[in-house]
C-alpha cells in the first residue's frame, strides 16, 4: 500500500460546503471508517528558509492536508469523494509519498 498526501487549496468556489464543520465531520468520519487514514491537520502561518539565498514567499493558497493509503493515485481519487473543498469546486492535489526502504 502506497501513501498520498491531499493538499487543499484555498480556491473553494463555494464557502458553504469548504468552511461546513458538519461537512468536515463527516468526511473524517468517511476518512477513520476507511482504516486507511493516516491523519491530517489544516496548515497556519509560517515562513520559507534558506542557507544560500533570499528565501521564496510562503506558498499562500495551501490550507491543509490529508495523508492516506491506497495502492495506487487512481485509488487515492476516491478519497476526494465528500472532500468539503473538492466537492465546492476547489482544488486537492494528491502527492504520493515515497517510501525510503533502506
Amino acid at each position: 500500500m502506497n501513501q498520498y498526501i491531499l493538499l487543499m487549496f484555498e480556491d473553494a468556489k463555494t464557502d458553504s460546503t469548504a468552511g461546513d464543520d458538519q461537512a468536515w465531520a463527516h468526511y473524517f468520519q468517511t476518512l477513520h471508517t476507511s482504516g486507511r487514514f493516516d491523519g491530517g491537520s489544516a496548515i497556519g502561518a509560517g515562513a520559507c528558509f534558506t542557507k544560500t539565498e533570499n528565501p521564496k514567499p510562503v506558498t499562500p493558497h495551501l490550507t491543509g492536508f490529508i495523508r492516506v493509503r491506497a495502492a495506487s493515485l487512481h485509488e487515492a481519487r476516491e478519497f476526494l469523494q465528500g472532500n468539503p473543498v473538492y466537492e465546492s469546486g476547489g482544488t486537492v492535489e494528491i502527492r504520493e509519498l515515497p517510501r525510503d526502504d533502506t
